[in-house]
């Protein structure tokens, strides 16, 4: 970071440009996820919230409506409406519940599932190979600093509570 001399801290946060390679290249590499994971909800038809829902459909399973609500962090409504819309287009299903009669859950389409994974895999796989091209003690390194990003991220994920 090339600090500015700027008085302000909102100054500083609007003048900063990183200089690292690393940095840059991981700024850019959000970008392209952000761009990937909008290609991948235009091709399936579905706005970013019913792509969220169906990502944890797909990675977890069945999910009672209520959980998928609370994975996706919307309202019990805004779940209907997304899973209404889901079911419009085929990529999910509502089924009963095995063990709670009243019940239902929603059930991802193998179909639906395929489409994605189709797209998905590749990706994973060529980004892990990746990794084929550095000796052991290199992956550690990247390992260790990826670990050390995705901590700090997290931190800054996390929602705070407003001081007081």
């Amino acid at each position: 970071m090339q600090p500015t001399g700027s008085p302000s801290p909102d100054a500083d946060v609007a003048a900063f440009a990183p200089t690292r390679p690393a940095t840059v290249l991981l700024r850019e590499f959000i970008e392209l996820s952000e761009q990937f994971e909008r290609s991948i909800g235009e091709e399936l038809e579905v706005n970013p919230t019913d792509l969220q829902a169906m990502e944890h459909l797909l990675m977890g399973g069945p999910l009672a409506p209520g959980e998928l609500a609370r994975r996706v962090g919307i309202s019990a409504g805004a779940t209907t409406t997304a899973i209404d819309r889901l079911v419009a287009l085929g990529h999910v299903t509502r089924e009963p519940h095995p063990t709670d009669r009243r019940g239902i859950l929603v059930v991802p389409q193998e179909s639906s599932r395929d489409r994605a994974m189709g797209r998905l895999m590749p990706m994973i796989m060529g980004i892990d190979a990746e990794l084929d091209a550095f000796t052991p003690s290199e992956q550690e390194t990247i390992t260790r600093y990826l670990a050390q990003v995705v901590e700090r991220l997290r931190g800054h994920a996390e929602r705070r509570a407003p001081e007081e």
